[in-house]
């Protein structure tokens, strides 16, 4: 599975620079810190997991604003970025990723159809972001599962990007 090689990579390169990771969830449930931690040996670079299925969870676990998510809507570039800086400092970690999205069937909007993901990584003591908006097809279990390997690969990309 691609998702299991994108994790395994993603310790490797952790464990070389010393450092620990964090995951927000929402619209994979978790599925980001499942993937993680099949890895076995995860528990050297993973501390922990947040699924923040509704924005009262975003709120009170992550610190994310509630008038930001009024603004801008669970789903959106604004509400993803707070959600990793938020999982970062409340598990006191250098790398966090954050997803917010439409899996489907249903939810969707014409500005958000189902589909719409927000993807963030944040890299605390460099601080630097990532963030992209996907739009993905499927049902919702292949939305979910592309999200997973989306969020593993651009946190690869970002500690690629950056050295600490």
């Amino acid at each position: 599975m691609r998702s299991g090689i994108l994790a395994q990579q993603l310790g490797e390169t952790l464990l070389s620079r010393g450092l620990m990771m964090t995951t927000a969830e929402s619209c994979t449930g978790g599925g980001i810190a499942y993937a993680i931690t099949d890895v076995a040996g995860s528990s050297a670079w993973f501390d922990r997991g947040f699924v923040t299925y509704s924005n009262a969870a975003k709120s009170e676990m992550l610190g994310v604003d509630p008038a930001l998510i009024a603004q801008h809507g669970a789903v959106s570039e604004a509400v993803v970025e707070a959600m990793a800086k938020g999982a970062c400092a409340a598990a006191g970690v250098a790398l966090g990723v954050a997803v917010s999205g439409v899996a489907g069937p249903d939810g969707g909007t014409p500005e958000k159809p189902v589909g719409t993901v927000w993807l963030a990584c944040y890299l605390a003591p460099a601080d630097r972001l990532s963030c992209r908006r996907l739009q993905l097809e499927g049902d919702r279990i292949a939305v979910r599962q592309q999200t997973v390997a989306a969020a593993l690969a651009d946190c690869l990309a970002l500690l690629a990007a950056t050295r600490t």
